[in-house]
């Protein structure tokens, strides 16, 4: 057989599941971290619930990922996940979901892998969102599910600190009201309402515009040239403000 013919065969066993996101389609890709409560917890020794070096090495992982080659107009992290909106007319890959999966995992594993000085990896799947009011429901979505598990796990801590096993710790900690946990760390004198905003709401990155000296080596002339950048918002606002923010990205790239 042919070469030309063996691998016109084989490419439909490569390419027989290609879907691609439909044109107009939101696309928002979520990925998570595999295996990263031992990896923080056990072999690392991250301090726990939050720690700053791990937050830092997740957001330089964010701003990697959206300067690797796609059109993101917005990076989200809160814990050990990371969510990234396209622009709406990105057509990069012709936007086949095995390309921007495997490529976005690869991409996030290789650079947290350099950051941790250890093995790390991703998953990553992608939603399809027909309108902008649910890209903004999902954003919503991820950003209360931030403030839920830094109410949970303060208070997980709080109680393992004290000598509770595991078990004990989650046993004692399902079914408690929202209201009864904030009094658990009140108790503990930790008031969740003064924690850092990036704990309770997680992290922001969007594109910003900036200038910047230059010369013009034609006029001989010093100029100010404009330049792009990620801008790291540790200060989210919250609720209906926020879902203002994601309104007014989705408007100004479109725009």
């Amino acid at each position: 057989m042919k070469f030309d013919d063996l691998e016109n065969r084989m490419r439909i066993f490569e390419t027989a599941h290609d879907f691609c996101v439909l044109p107009g389609v939101y696309i928002v890709a979520r990925l998570d971290g595999r295996n990263f409560r031992r990896l923080t917890r056990e072999v690392h020794s991250f301090e726990a619930p939050y720690d700053s070096r791990f937050r830092d090495m997740m957001a330089e992982t964010v701003e990697h990922l959206m300067g690797c080659g796609f059109n993101i107009i917005y990076g989200y992290t809160q814990s050990d996940e990371i969510s990234l909106l396209f622009s709406r007319n990105d057509d990069t890959f012709n936007r086949k979901l095995r390309k921007l999966n495997s490529i976005l995992a690869g991409e996030a594993s290789a650079k947290f892998t350099l950051l941790l000085n250890d093995m790390a990896g991703f998953d990553c799947r992608i939603s399809q969102l027909p309108g902008t009011s649910d890209v903004v429901d999902y954003f919503r979505w991820r950003n209360e599910d931030a403030s839920r598990n830094a109410l949970n796990g303060h208070c997980y801590w709080s109680l393992r600190k004290q000598g509770r096993s595991k078990r004990q710790a989650t046993s004692e900690l399902s079914g408690m009201s929202v209201a009864r946990k904030n009094e658990l760390l009140y108790q503990k004198s930790i008031n969740y309402n003064e924690l850092p905003n990036w704990q309770k709401r997680g992290m922001g990155f969007y594109w910003e515009d900036y200038s910047k000296a230059g010369f013009n080596p034609v006029t001989g002339e010093n100029v100010k040239v404009k330049r792009r950048r990620v801008r790291r918002n540790m200060e989210l606002p919250m609720k209906e403000k926020y879902s203002e923010f994601i309104r007014d990205l989705i408007t100004e790239d479109e725009y």
